[in-house]
């Protein structure tokens, strides 16, 4: 902080820093403090991807923590429980409520109950005594839920096994529990073990679309105490419908109709689909819309947000309508901006209704269908209708004026980015686009071309114009800028020469399916490639030879599923990279073989954590059945990591050295104590 200040700067500096701490004793203090905790272990962090709306797993994942609570009651207990006690214990701290409802009700004599809470209530004090330790108490006590606090504190900071201790340890848990207020204590002590145990998360991206509850996930993580997102392609579809990109509503309203989630449209954001549902009667009301199956595989089916009281065919009139207004807003958006290089994904003006068929890259396809009454093939084939230009207005003021949406995508604005750095990691969703030498991809951005780190840069900042821009040419220019993220063949958040959803649409032949990825998917075992990315984004360290990338970083990426029953490994380039999309979406799962993997990075090492499919909350408590199947250690760690290794750690060790200067300029008079 004092680097680079001259004398009078420097005193300021001071001045300013002893209205914190007024005299040697507050600075002290401080710094004592500050030491102290640079020699605790580091907090954990937990790493999960490609969420796309399946709201249940994803809470699951979080409360069992990829297996980390379960390590810790291992740790705890040893031999000295049962397995299945300990998969009761753990299934306690995921659903406490649910849990305790459960296990209650077996027992018919109130003695019998009450045994259970004081063992139970012991057991739960060692685990969190455990979580707990990697903190200062003061963190841990902020911690506590504020009705339990002083119980809670007494019980962890007791000890049961001291004579002098043990009648005072106990009489506290018999007096909770005669008081009738057991129940709450257990809820209290597992939400804080479960907050304990995982220090800080990190989404790497597609938190939206296939799934049905994304805006449940967005309502949780903006409850969590600690959190930062790595923007993945999906969301940032959904970040352009709300900032008014059209285009991008309209995908978003596509891919929700083929998933059987317009609900959560209709009721998760209270978007109304009233005019779109108009339009498709009016145009699609004869047509069979064949093309437009739904994929009912995904639906939620529950009370609150299931499937949309629509039948079948509405659903899939409403589908191709929408899907019609896509290609149509989608090349207007190509023509308007030649310098995106898409000229070759327009496809409405090369089709020939009267043969039926369409051009697609100088080859000539037979289309599964021909029935599109709205488009003008001897005009202008992506001009709006008048009727369509009216629902389009509609729907975007409907998403523009979304309190609940404008909530989340400044959630994902504050909390979020194109990539992170984050103690020693590199962490994004997509790609880092490379050309097929391995080198940086020079890429158009307005009229400038960047690479590399600066192209994530440059990119990130036209996001953000696109919802908080000053003037209106700013924000046109962040709308479709954040399209251009979803799906431009440079985009590091797509990462493929293409996104082929004409051809599955209207052509049968799948080799035109094919979505080429970015050579930067065949570089992935490259030590070279993957050492000069490493360095690019800032995690390099000097040597003989230059920088070189820090043996113990890594980069976390998501994105692209790995096909673990494939023999695909999420392990890469002798561990330097990590891929932890292995199909947490359902719509995955029968190409992966598993529903996911996760990372958790502690003090002693990187554990990758690869998970079975959740069938429900009820499962997990009726059966202690716990998601995650297998853990993968990455890196161990040869010397247990503390806070003084981290970016915290850092900053505080600053902040130590302030407070030194501060203590010099008191003791010599340059600043005056205050009392």
């Amino acid at each position: 902080m004092r680097e680079g200040m001259e004398g009078k700067q420097i005193q300021r500096y001071y001045k300013l820093l002893s209205k914190q701490y007024p005299n040697i004793t507050a600075a002290a203090t401080e710094i004592i403090n500050l030491q102290a905790i640079l020699n605790l272990p580091k907090g954990t962090e937990h790493f999960i991807t490609d969420v796309h709306g399946e709201y249940y797993q994803f809470q699951h994942i979080l409360r069992n923590a990829s297996g980390a609570i379960r390590r810790k009651i291992d740790d705890e207990f040893g031999p000295q429980l049962m397995t299945t006690e300990k998969k009761e214990l753990a299934a306690l701290i995921y659903y406490p409520k649910e849990k305790l409802d459960q296990i209650t009700c077996k027992f018919h004599e109130k003695a019998e109950l009450c045994e259970w809470y004081q063992i139970t209530i012991y057991r739960l004090v060692r685990v969190c005594k455990n979580a707990a330790s990697k903190y200062t108490r003061s963190k841990v006590r902020k911690a506590m839920d504020a009705d339990f606090a002083y119980v809670i504190e007494e019980l962890m900071t007791g000890r049961p096994d001291e004579a002098d201790q043990e009648a005072y340890y106990n009489e506290i848990i018999h007096s909770v529990i005669t008081t009738g207020r057991a129940r709450e204590l257990i809820i209290a002590i597992s939400n804080l073990i479960r907050r304990l145990t995982v220090d800080h998360l990190h989404v790497v991206g597609d938190i939206y679309d296939r799934g049905p509850s994304p805006h449940l996930i967005m309502d949780a993580l903006m409850k969590h105490h600690s959190v930062d997102i790595q923007w993945g392609n999906h969301d940032l579809l959904w970040m352009g419908a709300a900032a008014g990109n059209a285009a991008c509503m309209c995908n978003v309203i596509r891919i929700a109709a083929k998933y059987c989630n317009l609900a959560t449209l209709e009721e998760g954001y209270g978007i109304n689909l009233l005019p779109l549902a108009k339009l498709a009667i009016e145009y699609y009301g004869d047509d069979l819309c064949e093309c437009f199956e739904l994929s009912h595989s995904n639906a939620l089916v529950d009370e609150k947000f299931g499937h949309l009281n629509l039948d079948n065919a509405l659903e899939q009139k409403m589908h191709k309508a929408v899907t019609v207004l896509q290609f149509k807003l989608e090349g207007q958006l190509i023509r308007k901006h030649p310098e995106y290089n898409m000229d070759d994904r327009l496809f409405l003006d090369k089709m020939d209704i009267d043969a039926g068929t369409v051009e697609v890259y100088g080859k000539t396809y037979a289309l599964n269908d021909t029935y599109f009454p709205t488009i003008d093939f001897d005009g202008d084939a992506y001009a709006l209708t008048s009727a369509e230009q009216e629902v389009v207005d509609q729907l975007v003021y409907s998403f523009t004026n979304c309190e609940k949406l404008r909530q989340h995508v400044n959630f994902l604005y504050s909390h979020g980015g194109l990539y992170k750095v984050y103690n020693g990691n590199l962490l994004y969703h997509g790609c880092v686009p490379l050309t097929k030498d391995g080198e940086f991809l020079p890429v158009r951005v307005g009229n400038d071309t960047y690479t590399g780190r600066k192209l994530y840069d440059m990119l990130e900042h036209m996001a953000r114009l696109g919802f908080y821009g000053a003037t209106e040419e700013e924000l046109a220019e962040g709308r479709d800028i954040l399209w251009w993220l979803w799906e431009n063949p440079a985009s590091p958040a797509f990462g493929k020469e293409k996104m082929t959803t004409f051809e599955r649409y209207f052509i049968d032949d799948k080799s035109t399916h094919v979505e080429p990825k970015n050579p930067y998917y065949s570089l992935l075992d490259n030590e070279v490639v993957v050492d000069k990315i490493m360095v690019e984004f800032g995690l390099g360290i000097a040597s003989d030879d230059g920088i070189k990338p820090n043996e113990e970083s890594h980069i976390i990426n998501g994105h692209i599923p790995v096909e673990a029953k494939s023999g695909e490994t999420p392990v890469r380039c002798n561990g330097k990279l990590l891929i932890i999309d292995g199909g947490l979406s359902k719509a995955y799962q029968p190409k992966t073989g598993i529903a996911g993997y996760t990372l958790i990075y502690n003090s002693y090492g990187l554990v990758l954590a690869a998970h079975e499919p959740f069938t429900s909350v009820e499962d997990a408590v009726e059966r202690g059945s716990d998601i995650h199947s297998d853990r993968i250690l990455v890196q161990k760690a040869l010397q247990r990591k503390r806070v003084a290794n981290t970016d915290i750690g850092i900053e505080l060790k600053e902040t130590v050295d302030d407070l030194q200067g501060l203590l010099m300029a008191y003791r010599s008079g340059l600043i005056k104590e205050r009392f």
